[in-house]
């Protein structure tokens, strides 16, 4: 059997700009991916169907090489009940929730289609009744993360063992409910798991005065500086460095904050920087609700949130003491610094700032810049990477 993730249109729309650049389910949220979650769950590797210009990069299987094979909503993380109800479908059999929306469906044969979704034509609707978890909206990322650390916690570490934390001055509450990953250093901190549990992963690094509380997950290979305060409900991905601190946030994977200032309640992609004491609002003055912009209806909408910080799409960059306001969007590629808040949206491929405006990035110099901080972690911005970024680009004005 072949899992393919398809990306959900509204969804992917309310996800920009991280779905930019990747299928919805390759967003992090809790320790893993999405696409992680199904592929542990499943016992298998997964495939998308999304949009074909990042075809190149994420992988797509081609529909002649497919028998049978399930369609499943790449915004849905998975869970033990989810997982079994798909597992069981019959061969045209589409499951369904309570609003009859098709979570999954199981084809039987090829289908050529590019919209395989459009295509199916169930036999028959299963309903599932039970609870589940879907990211369709920027802040549920980070209002889902603490239980999909949990969550992900449980299904990484179950019959494992944690290596040991030799360092006589790092204290640890409540070691029970802290897994820490083979070659992890840590020194002279604090792991406070009394509220929840505390993931440390391969290679990883927590250094001398840095505090964590739970849940947290640190990625592989990831580093806390010194001095670093880490609040609860927070994924730091694979290869960042970070400092400062940041509250109920979560980090794709090989960005950098690695200096004071604070940054909460926020959503940040791959490649991208803070520069020193940057920092975000993440509530208002007058403790009313964050409108945020949405990519769907290029417009600020009400977000109903309390509490939004900054969403940081991928290689995008901030200059030292740059002040994001709260339910700020940056998009793809973009370079922000300058004096004062800059705009609460700032598009793809925008340079400048509050006091100087805003011009678009050179995409040669972008690519040249991106080059050169893939290189510092051992990756290049290869033709696949190019090609996505040359298409938001070219379409930064209609995406």
């Amino acid at each position: 059997m072949q899992y393919i993730l398809f990306d959900h249109f509204g969804v992917r729309n309310n996800l920009k700009p991280f779905t930019l650049v990747r299928p919805v389910a390759c967003i992090r949220v809790g320790i893993l991916t999405i696409a992680q979650k199904w592929e542990k769950y499943l016992g298998t590797q997964v495939s998308f169907q999304t949009e074909a210009y990042l075809e190149t990069k994420f992988a797509v299987p081609p529909l002649d090489a497919l028998d049978k094979y399930i369609l499943i909503d790449g915004s849905i993380c998975p869970d033990l009940s989810l997982t079994a109800a798909i597992q069981q479908l019959q061969p045209g059999e589409a499951l369904s929730n309570s609003k009859g929306e098709i979570l999954a469906m199981h084809y039987d044969k090829a289908v050529f289609a590019k919209d395989l979704r459009e295509a199916f034509q169930p036999k028959k609707l299963v309903a599932y009744a039970n609870e589940f978890t879907r990211i369709e909206n920027l802040w549920d990322i980070f209002q889902q993360n603490a239980a999909q650390i949990q969550a992900d916690f449980r299904l990484i570490t179950q019959g494992r063992t944690s290596a040991p934390i030799a360092d006589p001055h790092t204290i640890v509450y409540n070691p029970q409910n802290v897994f820490v990953e083979e070659g992890a250093q840590l020194k002279a901190c604090v792991l406070n798991a009394e509220k929840g549990v505390i993931y440390i992963g391969k290679g990883a690094q927590v250094s001398e005065g840095s505090i964590i509380q739970s849940n947290f997950a640190l990625g592989d290979h990831a580093v806390v500086n010194p001095g670093a305060k880490m609040r609860g409900d927070t994924t730091i991905g694979p290869y960042c460095k970070v400092g400062g601190e940041i509250s109920n946030s979560v980090f794709f994977g090989y960005s950098n904050k690695g200096h004071d200032g604070f940054l909460g309640n926020s959503v940040v992609g791959e490649w991208c920087n803070f520069g020193a004491d940057t920092n975000c609002s993440n509530l208002k003055n007058n403790y009313g609700n964050i409108k945020i912009w949405n990519y769907g209806v290029h417009d600020y909408i009400d977000s109903r949130q309390q509490f939004c910080g900054v969403m940081m799409g991928d290689h995008s960059k901030a200059g030292i003491n740059t002040m994001f306001n709260t339910g700020t969007v940056v998009g793809i590629n973009a370079n922000v610094y300058g004096a004062g808040f800059p705009a609460k949206f700032i598009p793809s491929f925008a340079w400048g700032g509050a006091d100087a405006g805003f011009g678009t990035y050179n995409l040669q110099k972008a690519f040249e810049a991106a080059n050169l901080m893939m290189q510092r972690r051992g990756k290049a911005c290869d033709e696949a990477e190019q090609a996505i970024l040359t298409h938001v680009f070219n379409h930064r004005l209609t995406l």
